[in-house]
């Protein structure tokens, strides 16, 4: 096993939770081979050091502070190569009401301001659907 991988990658780790694909684009990005840092990796996750799981919650519980929907959540996990698997189990296990997320990042937007014409209405629409929100949690936010 490759010592300089080994302590850059436990490098980013100390720093924030890494997937593991996230983790081997820095790797490589630092120059390293495949063959290098895929034993590195594994190694890590056996020891706990690097989790999809742990790495998958703390981007859900930190989106949801920030105002974002599960779409939103569930695409930045995707394009991290975190599995369908962990994502569904992870948005399962979370209690999360995702229409009351909704109306907080609306009300932190838009305030208590009415609705103007349809012109408002869509951009109002387009803004939570950016945010990640269903049209069922938008639509029941704008009725």
């Amino acid at each position: 096993m490759n010592t300089d991988v080994l302590h850059s990658a436990i490098n980013y780790l100390s720093r924030r939770e890494h997937s593991a694909d996230e983790l081997t684009d820095k790797l490589r990005a630092k120059e390293f081979s495949l063959t290098d840092i895929t034993p590195v990796i594994e190694h890590l996750q056996q020891k706990n050091y690097q989790s999809d799981q742990r790495y998958a919650e703390c981007i859900i519980r930190n989106r949801v502070i920030k105002g974002y929907g599960w779409q939103y959540i569930k695409q930045a996990l995707k394009q991290k190569g975190v599995c369908e698997n962990i994502i569904n189990q992870e948005h399962k296990k979370q209690q999360i009401d995702w229409y009351l997320q909704a109306e907080l990042a609306y009300n932190k937007r838009f305030g208590e301001t009415k609705i103007i014409d349809k012109k408002d209405k869509a951009k109002r629409l387009r803004f939570m659907q950016s945010r990640g929100f269903s049209f069922d949690e938008i639509f029941a936010l704008l009725k």
